[in-house]
């Protein structure tokens, strides 16, 4: 059965406090706070440096079954070397990242590109070539000479996903075409979403399960548990328990 795993880009925020996490709950419980009401997180930890193993072996005790974590590529990769000659530390991260996949919990791998990276088909098809098939893929481009028929035709033959980042700069326009792999991968950066943007996101989403793909949906994480609230709602209107 297709799937919607929602929730927001980290947890790791005390000023959510009383609104999503209770008062008594400690930090270092905010993760199974989190994981009782949200069945997914995106990781930004994991774009700075490489995660330990005990890491990620603690953050699975403390999630049920089928929660779902989402890690961002690691900046070495993306935004200084900008995936040339990338082989060798590319391996290195997901070697890293290797106890969530054993464990069944590792969604997707977002790599987000710099926005001054202008579009490479070369460059891209030479990346996409060494990266492991047994991985869900997610690319986000934040330049806009990327969102092209050519692109989206490469991120298919691979099986990788087009990120459909929504911010107020840069929008990844909507279409089947941008339906590049077997789930769908969105990052809501607004700042705020209306009741009316909420219930088109969930249309959306309800359209994209009915066509078989599993859908990942994250929220700005943001000085206000907004982002937690609305990931919490979307989940309950299209009824997927956490």
């Amino acid at each position: 059965m297709p799937t919607l795993f929602s929730g927001t880009s980290g947890f790791a925020y005390p000023q959510w406090k009383p609104a999503f996490y209770p008062k008594n709950v400690p930090a270092k419980r905010f993760l199974e706070h989190y994981a009782s009401r949200l069945n997914s997180v995106e990781i930004n930890y994991t774009f700075r440096r490489l995660p330990s193993a005990s890491t990620l072996t603690n953050w699975t005790a403390m999630t049920p079954p089928g929660f779902s974590f989402a890690v961002k590529a690691h900046e070495r990769i993306t935004h200084f070397l900008r995936l040339k000659n990338a082989e060798e530390f590319t391996g290195a991260f997901f070697q890293a990242i290797q106890p969530l996949l054993a464990a069944g919990r590792l969604g997707p791998v977002l790599f987000q590109l710099p926005p001054q990276l202008r579009c490479d088909l070369a460059l891209l098809g030479d990346f996409l070539a060494i990266l492991p098939r047994t991985v869900k893929v997610s690319f986000e481009f934040r330049h806009a000479s990327w969102l092209n028929d050519d692109v989206y035709a490469l991120l298919e033959k691979h099986g990788v996903c087009l990120c459909l980042a929504e911010s107020e700069k840069l929008a990844i326009p909507p279409g089947l075409k941008a339906l590049t792999a077997g789930f769908v991968y969105f990052r809501l950066r607004k700042p705020d979403y209306s009741p009316d943007d909420r219930a088109a996101i969930a249309a959306s989403v309800r359209d994209l399960l009915a066509k078989d793909k599993d859908v990942y949906v994250f929220f700005k994480h943001d000085e206000t548990p907004d982002g937690a609230l609305y990931a919490e709602e979307l989940l309950r209107r299209i009824g997927s328990p956490a």
